[in-house]
């Protein structure tokens, strides 16, 4: 079991590393946290965000909402159950209509069509990596790598199977997004 550090001492954004457990004694545990994901077994509890990165989500999420096909468009905190192992709980989450994802009553079961993680520094490796190999090996057919510090967006779509990047798009930026039927994507009021 990894060591536990006292939550009074962890900065806003850490994350603490708790031990392996299956999904079903995860969604046991106590809702009060305020972030909670199961990634490869391990429950990862972190502290509660910060202005910029709710904004940022906030942003996405309209943004998203505006030019969806259809289908409907969810914040964190909700957890997206992807395997007995595996659950995590992106910043943004669009689950088309007639997708894999379900919506249940307590979470999302299956992998939707497009994600949005909102970097911070203790999470922007964790999100480069692990994250996306997750939603990669689960399906996820578009996963956007949103920086708030540094004001662009790392755009990812499944092809065959495998991720490949689209492009890094910049504030002030459009680009279309696939997983959304080509629909475009304006960065112009998202980074304002």
């Amino acid at each position: 079991m990894a060591e536990e550090i006292p939550a009074r001492t962890l900065p806003p954004d850490a994350r603490v590393r708790a031990g392996h457990t299956t999904a079903e004694a995860f969604f046991d545990l106590a809702d009060s946290a305020p972030f909670m994901e199961l990634i490869n077994g391990e429950v990862i509890m972190g502290g509660g965000a910060i202005p910029g990165h709710q904004r940022l989500v906030y942003r996405l999420a309209r943004q998203i909402e505006q030019i969806k096909p259809h289908g409907e468009v969810f914040i964190a905190p909700l957890s997206v159950y992807l395997d007995p192992e595996n659950v995590p709980e992106p910043d943004v989450i669009w689950v088309a209509e007639g997708g894999r994802c379900v919506v249940a009553d307590k979470r999302l079961e299956g992998p939707p069509d497009l994600l949005v993680e909102v970097l911070s520094p203790s999470t922007a490796k964790y999100d480069k990596d692990e994250k996306f190999r997750l939603y990669e090996r689960h399906g996820v057919r578009e996963y956007w790598i949103a920086d708030p510090a540094n004001r662009y967006i790392e755009v990812w779509v499944l092809i065959d199977g495998v991720y490949q990047r689209q492009g890094i798009y910049e504030a002030g930026d459009t680009f279309t997004s696939p997983a959304l039927d080509g629909r475009p994507v304006e960065l112009r009021s998202v980074f304002e």
